[in-house]
């Protein structure tokens, strides 16, 4: 192998390597529907972890805690979880019936998730927002996830479209300046971003943790608010390494009405 091969493929592995490490990582709570009715009272999680606007998907190992929490109690969903395939790796699916009115937040805790290009474990608290039989009361309030983006708009019944306000909060405090990761859940695989910058947004938080995005297509929006933890977690080979903590949040925009005229 000469000295121009040698340099040019130590120059293709580094575009590879910063290639998958640029790529944003989204832990993921997509229900069925994120308004229920009295004609749809069940409806079926997909619990999974991805580049959800390109679609490519990452095995996601059994979370250590899938919760609803409503009516000021947090219940334990974890035993309900089965197995299943998203974007040909492992995720997760559960199904669950909703008794009586009211707004209820779904959240996973997943295993870490140990990533070598950057060196860090992913632990991503991932929630998302429903609301059941016309309730719209206590939207925003906090899960009590150690990390969290708590809406400042309600996070149903919006359209494509609307502007969505949320604030970032760490150990329960606002974390001023933090930076969100947002990408559109491309379920069709249809779209094709213009550059690699347009997969992900990126917003940078005011002073409060307060940030907002205007979200131009129907469907699922992921946000992702990235920290550092205070703690460290062996990695495989049992070295302490740092941990990478976010809190995500999905909500579902609808398309605008047809005008009947």
């Amino acid at each position: 192998m000469n000295i121009k091969t040698r340099i040019f493929l130590s120059a293709a592995s580094l575009v590879v390597l910063y290639a998958q490490s640029s790529q944003a990582h989204f832990g993921m709570v997509i229900p069925g529907e994120n308004i229920i009715t009295q004609e749809k009272k069940t409806t079926a999680f997909t619990l999974a972890f991805s580049h959800p606007f390109e679609n490519i998907g990452m095995d996601l190992v059994k979370p250590k805690q899938f919760t609803v929490t409503a009516h000021g109690q947090t219940t334990d969903l974890t035993d309900s979880l089965q197995p299943a395939t998203f974007m040909e790796h492992r995720g997760w699916k559960a199904n669950f019936s909703f008794k009586r009115p009211g707004v209820y937040q779904f959240a996973m805790e997943p295993t870490p998730y140990w990533e070598p290009a950057e060196d860090v474990s992913i632990i991503h608290y991932t929630k998302t927002i429903i609301g059941a039989y016309g309730d719209d009361e206590g939207w925003d309030e906090p899960a009590g996830l150690p990390t969290e983006i708590i809406p400042l708009l309600r996070p149903f019944g919006n359209y494509a479209g609307n502007s969505f306000t949320g604030q970032v909060l760490l150990d329960s405090k606002p974390v001023a300046g933090a930076e969100i990761e947002v990408e559109f859940y491309d379920k069709k695989n249809s779209l094709h971003a213009p550059s690699d910058y347009h997969v992900t947004q990126v917003i940078r938080a005011d002073g409060n943790g307060i940030f907002s995005f205007t979200c131009p297509l129907a469907g699922w929006w992921g946000f992702a608010a990235l920290s550092e933890a205070d703690y460290t977690i062996k990695d495989p080979e049992g070295n302490e390494k740092g941990v990478e903590i976010g809190a995500v949040l999905w909500i579902y925009l609808d398309p605008l009405p047809k005008s009947g005229n």
